[in-house]
This record gives C-alpha cells, structure tokens and sequence, in this order.
C-alpha cells in the first residue's frame, strides 16, 4: 500500500461515515481536504432540506468556500462516496479543485466517466485529477442497502 492509497482511505472513511447518517436521503457523503486537514464534510441533504442542489458535494464545496473565504479551492481534494453527477462535476471544476477521489462508480448519472465524461480535454479549465474505486465495495453495500431499504418500506 502507498502512503497516498492509506491517505485516500482514511479520508473516505471518514466520508464514508457521513454517508451512514444522511437520514432519509441517499447515503453519500463528502469531505473537503486542504494540506492534510478536512476543511469541509456533508451528507446529502436534499430530503432534509428539499433543495435539488444539496448533494453532498455541493454543500461540502459552499462549506469550504466560507471557511476559505473564495471561490476558488486550489490546493483542495474533494472525497466523495459516488462518482459526481453533472451538476456536482461541473462544480468541483468551477471551484478549481484539484483532485476528486470517490468510491463507487455510479453507471446512471456518474460524470467522471462512468455515463458521461465532463472532462474531456479541450475544456477552458484544467480538469481535476480523478481517482475513482477508493473503498468502493463499502460504499456500494451502503447504497445497495439503502435502497433495498426503501423497497420493503
């Protein structure tokens, strides 16, 4: 194991842990990492808000902007528990993160190349570095759970 593999996952296990106590909306979980330290953390909150745009990643990136006091989060790694949809994508490129690592790919709407690729090169911003499968059979159970869940309710 690298030093940067154990780095990736014990900061999704502490996304991971988000993720368990999202309540009623879908598990994911997410946490903003500047020079070693979570500057950020979130678990969807769209049921609990009633707000579309409260994905995990969103309410993180809003998080870290006021503790940062910019827009701009270079130097930042967001970990995520599911490959970012287009909405949260587009916003880890807009704040100028510089690495996104998640954990289970998400074939319905994933961005970072699982349905859709928004990366492609030729955009006017440089894309993130992505590492997608960290700990991706923890949080797949979460997720396959939670919905099994929803269907014997």
């Amino acid at each position: 194991m690298t030093k940067d593999f154990e780095t990736d996952c014990r900061f999704m296990e502490a996304a991971l842990e988000l993720a368990k106590n999202a309540g009623k909306d879908i598990p994911v979980g997410a946490v903003i990492v500047k020079d070693g330290e979570i500057i950020a953390e979130a678990a969807n909150e769209k049921e609990k808000h009633g707000d579309p745009t409260a994905h995990a990643e969103i309410v993180a990136i809003r998080q870290a902007c006021r503790r940062l006091g910019d827009w701009r989060l270079s130097g930042c790694i967001i970990y995520t528990t599911l490959e970012p949809c287009p909405m949260c994508a587009e916003a880890i490129l807009q704040a100028r993160l510089d690495k996104v690592v998640f954990a289970a790919y998400d074939e319905l709407s994933g961005a970072l190349g699982s349905k859709f690729n928004l990366y492609i090169k030729g955009r006017i911003y440089s894309a993130p570095q992505v590492i997608g499968g960290i700990m991706e059979a923890e949080s797949s159970k979460l997720l396959k759970d939670f919905f099994k869940s929803l269907k014997h309710s």
